[in-house]
């Protein structure tokens, strides 16, 4: 029996050094969990129970046990990479399987899907055309189709104009003759196919008390003016009445639709200092191009587009489990469920007991190799020590044989 023994204790520490050896070579896989092995020992039992003097018949390996400790993160220049602080695991699609991983090391396919080396779809929430989030779960594909652009509707002019300014030497506005007006100001608006538009307003100092005249041009062309700013005694605005004016709609040239626009000069003043604009913006913008995909940390993806817009494309779901040991590893950096684990809770980064997400980075293996170089001179030690007594059993075995 001593030999069985024995052997037992060579299979375990076998098993063991396996074990260690393959944490120590996954080291450097993202997302990897170390394994360890447990082990309990063997008597033998009758129907009365254990004889209290029995020595035993050796060891087993009840179990390799996976640690789902959370590993070091690291960030990349991938801004598709993901990695989870905290509990839970990525979703991914494998031809209809569902498997979870830690590794969020991704990419775009050819059809613009967000997949892991192996070609696995990640799966996300949903969201509908206004950016709110849905319940539908599936593939996450990137849409680039361009954004649209918004043609302008709303100017934003903030300025003040000198106090102590003069009457123009030219009685007649010409925008061709800087003699005629005071002060310009220009931006750039845009229109319903997302062109581009000069917007020039003057500024003209009239004879009468606290009053200014204003003229819009789009392209050089006159569409508005002169339009009537009066000013009170202390500076501030007291015409327009509301504060802003209607340019009468125009087409800034063919084939685009009719603009209507509003000027806003309500935050404007006349004090007795230099013409300054302080304020000078419009609501609409031209046609964008994708430029950068961002992850927040509760897995919200946002698409920003060349126009400074940007739209939510879904948001990343998680998957957490009542027993995360259960989960059966198949390689690729990924697990699947079994009946040990329980059906998995799909939720959003940050919810219940999920962690959160982390773009441009990922996780390291959770391996500490001085901890795994130690167990493996332990392992070695119990391998030999085994060994030993299979030896010493063996010489015992032949001197019984050798009595006469």
């Amino acid at each position: 029996m001593t030999f069985q023994t024995a052997i037992s204790g060579l299979q375990a520490a076998s098993t063991d050094l396996a074990v260690i050896g393959n944490n120590v070579a996954n080291a450097a896989t993202t997302g990897f969990k170390r394994s360890r092995a447990q082990f309990q020992d063997v008597f033998a039992v009758s129907s009365t129970g254990a004889a209290a003097n029995s020595a035993g018949k050796g060891v087993d390996v009840s179990t390799v046990a996976q640690q789902f400790t959370q590993g070091n993160i690291s960030f990349t220049d991938n801004p598709l990479d993901l990695a989870i602080s905290g509990q839970g695991f990525l979703v991914l699609n494998n031809n209809g399987t569902q498997v979870y991983s830690r590794d969020g090391a991704l990419g775009l396919d050819s059809n613009n899907y967000v997949v892991n080396a192996d070609g696995f779809r990640l799966q996300a929430f949903g969201a509908d055309a206004f950016g709110n989030i849905t319940g539908a779960i599936g593939d996450l594909q990137f849409n680039e189709a361009n954004s649209a652009p918004e043609p302008t509707t709303q100017v934003n002019l903030g300025a003040n104009f000198d106090a102590d300014a003069e009457v123009p030497s030219v009685a007649l506005f010409d925008a061709n003759d800087p003699n005629s007006y005071n002060e310009t100001t220009a931006l750039t608006i845009y229109d319903s196919q997302g062109g581009s538009h000069l917007m020039q307003m003057y500024f003209v100092r009239d004879a009468a008390v606290n009053t200014w005249q204003m003229y819009t041009h789009v392209d050089g062309t006159q569409q508005s003016g002169p339009d009537t700013l009066v000013f009170d005694g202390a500076g501030a605005l007291t015409t327009p009445a509301t504060g802003s004016f209607a340019i009468p709609t125009f087409t800034p040239e063919p084939g685009v639709n009719p603009l209507d626009i509003t000027v806003s000069v309500s935050n404007s003043t006349m004090y007795g200092a230099n013409y300054s604009v302080n304020q000078l913006e419009q609501d609409g913008y031209t046609t964008g191009r994708l430029t950068s995909i961002d992850f927040s940390d509760d897995g919200t993806i946002v698409a920003r587009y060349s126009n400074g817009q940007s739209s939510v494309q879904g948001q990343v779901a998680l998957a957490g489990f009542t027993n995360e040991q259960g989960l059966r590893p198949i390689g690729q950096n990924s697990w699947v469920e079994s009946f040990e684990t329980g059906p998995p809770i799909l939720g959003r980064p940050g919810s219940g007991a999920l962690g959160l997400i982390q773009g441009g980075a990922l996780e390291d293996a959770n391996v500490d190799l001085s901890e795994e170089l130690v167990a493996l001179i332990i392992a070695q030690r119990n391998f030999q020590a085994n060994a030993e007594v299979i030896t010493t059993a063996d010489a015992v075995t032949q001197a019984v044989i050798n009595i006469r």
